[in-house]
């Protein structure tokens, strides 16, 4: 039961700024970290949801553009901007158009490229148009599943796919994960998040399914052509895409229905 607690802590920690106690990061604590991921998720799409409430259906609620802009930088300010360090870092390598090992050079390089300012502007504007499609109650809850399904996802790559290099954090958890037991938790989690998407709402639940694991193909074939395998940088790229893959679809389905 100690380890499952630290390894809860080592997940928060590593990828969430939420306070959490000091445990040591060795083999043992890590590992069942992974299995904690998603929950950093659930944070997430719980407080986006109460936001999108409180913008929504109060009497006096501040209405659509406060909820656009704070909703958009709710997941940056819950993880720290990890995640979105990846997908500028990535974004740069792969407008290098260099060989592989240059490529994985880039992602290692601590400043930023043209090409990473200009993926963070078309990101976050995208984003903002995808929150500015939330309409309904249903919709504000498959967004919440949805970053849940990101981080899912994420983490089955990290124990599926394989590494590009034999160093850095990514492979440190990978390493240290009992991949077994990860992968049924982790499986499971995506499981239940699509049926409950789905059940409430059919048609916006199935498509988000499907363009969450579009994306998720699409991160695979990428970072085994490109880079060789995954890195964290790359799983920081995917989970970027995947929850903007997520917002845009269950907006635009919306319209329709």
């Amino acid at each position: 039961m100690k380890s499952l607690f630290n390894g809860f802590c080592i997940a928060f920690s590593m990828y969430s700024k939420i306070p959490m106690p000091r445990v040591e990061w060795d083999r043992r604590n890590m590992r069942y970290a992974l299995c904690f991921f998603p929950l950093v998720g659930v944070v997430i799409g719980a407080l986006l949801c109460a936001w999108g409430e409180v913008c929504f259906f109060w009497e006096r609620g501040p209405g659509m553009l406060p909820f656009v802009l704070v909703g958009a930088v709710i997941p940056v300010i819950i993880t720290g901007g990890i995640h979105l360090d990846g997908l500028l870092d990535t974004a740069d390598a792969l407008h290098s158009y260099e060989a592989r090992e240059k490529k994985l050079e880039i992602l290692k390089d601590p400043h930023v490229g043209a090409f990473g300012v200009i993926a963070a502007i078309c990101y976050f504007l995208l984003y903002a148009a995808g929150l500015a499609l939330m309409r309904t109650r249903s919709q504000l809850f498959l967004l919440g599943i949805g970053f849940v399904v990101s981080r899912a996802l994420s983490g089955m790559s990290l124990v599926w796919f394989p590494a590009a290099k034999r160093d850095g954090t990514l492979y440190t958890f990978a390493s240290a994960a009992d991949r077994r037991k990860v992968r049924v938790v982790l499986a499971t989690t995506l499981a239940l998040c699509f049926i409950s998407a789905v059940l409430i709402q059919p048609v916006s639940g199935a498509c988000m399914a499907l363009a969450s694991m579009w994306v998720w193909t699409y991160y695979y074939y990428m970072a085994v052509k490109r880079f060789g395998g995954i890195t964290g940088d790359l799983a920081g790229y995917f989970l970027c895409l995947c929850e903007l893959a997520i917002v845009l679809t269950v907006g635009a389905v919306g319209i329709f229905m």
